[in-house]
């Protein structure tokens, strides 16, 4: 099972469960994470959603071994990816979201922060955004959210240099909340979000509202953005490179 769901006091915990991959999103992980999203904001008896990881790490991004696959395996570069549907469901969420990372944030794992409205992480995580690294572009509207949320300079080091931020540089930036030793992560995680899931769930979706709506229109921009300049770089000589590098395969 590579998705975990649990219930407990109106707050759904949803855990990424490919531990061998360090959490690695496939395509099996997309359509599950964005199918429970989906769920939680439809089910009356769920008020918080709490995302986190199995494992030594939150989320390590996107499979490449799956992601070169498609690029070089015609039969699999027609076929739709989930990665969308996970960007959609985080988007359309009416109710709080709350990240408890575990351990290392990379691509996907970093950039769907910019979704979350509490991100608690444990003092042994770091986050990186590889995009330049990789040859492509920015994902999940992270060029338009990780301005907002951390500033201009902030986002701008993240999506361009591929360094990794430590958690106490993440705090400085504003991209976690709160920094707790990783005994205590889930717990204060789970501590929050049963603070808010007793609150009335119309409430906390009219607040969350609010805050997110002025965002919405700039976001489904961002993505048609973000999205042109993938499919451009995507396979290109600098990401078939990289790619090729880190599975040990021919470039194709």
């Amino acid at each position: 099972m590579t998705l975990q769901i649990s219930d407990a006091d109106k707050v759904r915990t949803l855990t990424l469960n490919r531990p061998e991959a360090l959490n690695a999103f496939n395509e099996e992980l997309y359509l599950a994470t964005a199918t429970a999203l989906r769920e939680a904001a439809e089910d009356p008896d769920v008020a918080v959603v709490l995302l986190t990881g199995a494992g030594r790490a939150f989320s390590a991004g996107n499979d490449l071994k799956e992601m070169q696959a498609r690029i070089t395996d015609p039969a699999l570069a027609d076929q739709p990816s989930h990665f969308p549907d996970l960007v959609a469901a985080l988007a359309a969420l009416p109710k709080p979201l709350i990240c408890a990372v575990n351990g290392l944030g990379v691509g996907i794992g970093t950039t769907l922060l910019g979704y979350a409205d509490l991100v608690f992480m444990s003092t042994t995580a770091r986050l990186k955004c590889p995009f330049t690294s990789l040859g492509v572009a920015p994902e999940a509207a992270s060029s338009y959210l990780l301005p907002r949320l951390i500033g201009r300079q902030n986002a701008a080091w993240m999506l361009l240099s591929s360094e990794w931020v430590d958690a106490d540089e993440a705090l400085r930036m504003g991209i976690a909340w709160k920094v707790c030793p990783p005994e205590d992560l889930l717990a204060e995680a789970r501590r929050h979000a049963e603070i808010l899931a007793g609150r009335p769930i119309a409430s906390l979706v009219a607040v969350k509202r609010t805050i997110t709506e002025p965002y919405r229109a700039g976001i489904e921009a961002a993505t048609e953005r973000e999205n042109a300049y993938f499919v451009e770089l995507m396979g290109a000589a600098a990401n078939a490179a990289a790619l090729a590098e880190f599975t040990g395969r021919p470039k194709g």
